[in-house]
């Protein structure tokens, strides 16, 4: 974990965007397609902690990005080219543009202000979409990465952020996968090479003190 300074630095509010991972109903709700990454997700906390960090980013003044995926009902645009795509088309619940599966699970709370991106194909929240381009126009630098799954969505986001020149913050709490002892391997032998990894309290910390707020909200 770095410096409580450096960290404050990184996670400054003009220059940093947070960003939501397939928090969506579909996927970490209760009527997942995916029962137990959404029984991890909740179970552990970590969803309850990505929700307390949008509230308290609405509150700091850092702008809030949710990457959703999602697919056309006739598939088109989607890939096929490995097992994981093969197995979501048929899987009994699809994340069908429109329907409540790709909405915004809670307890996490949208705001006007947040933006949402949706992907209708590959595995990363940035690679073909717009979210590079929304970064660079916001004057991001940082990019704080939260959500599921700590097995394929979350490991693509960061390398691709590093990729492409921003620091990478990763709550290592907020962030969920299965089975529930990978996703610490995954962060102390991959994530923590290339990221800042910390934990959700050091980041609410930092933006909680440019707030008036004394603590961070329930969710």
């Amino acid at each position: 974990m770095p410096p409580k300074n450096q960290l404050a630095e990184q996670l400054d509010p003009a220059t940093t965007v947070l960003l939501t991972v397939e928090c969506q109903q579909g996927v970490v709700g209760p009527g997942s397609a995916l029962p137990e990454l959404a029984e991890e997700a909740r179970s552990s906390g970590a969803l309850h902690r990505v929700a307390r960090l949008v509230a308290v980013a609405h509150a700091a003044g850092v702008q809030v990005l949710h990457a959703v995926a999602e697919r056309r009902p006739d598939g088109r645009g989607a890939n096929s080219n490995a097992r994981l795509f093969r197995a979501a088309g048929r899987l009994p619940v699809q994340q069908h543009r429109g329907t409540t599966a790709v909405r915004i699970a809670e307890p996490i709370e949208v705001a006007a202000e947040d933006l949402v991106v949706r992907r209708l194909h590959g595995l990363s929240p940035l690679a073909g979409t717009d979210v590079d381009a929304l970064l660079r126009n916001l004057g991001c630098r940082t990019l704080v990465v939260t959500g599921v799954s700590a097995n394929v969505a979350i490991p693509n986001a960061v390398f691709d952020a590093v990729n492409l020149g921003y620091t990478a913050v990763v709550p290592s709490d907020a962030i969920a996968g299965v089975p529930a002892d990978y996703t610490p391997a995954m962060i102390r032998n991959t994530l923590a090479l290339v990221a800042t990894v910390t934990h959700t309290d050091e980041v609410l910390g930092c933006w909680l003190g440019r707030t008036s707020r004394g603590a961070a909200p329930d969710a």
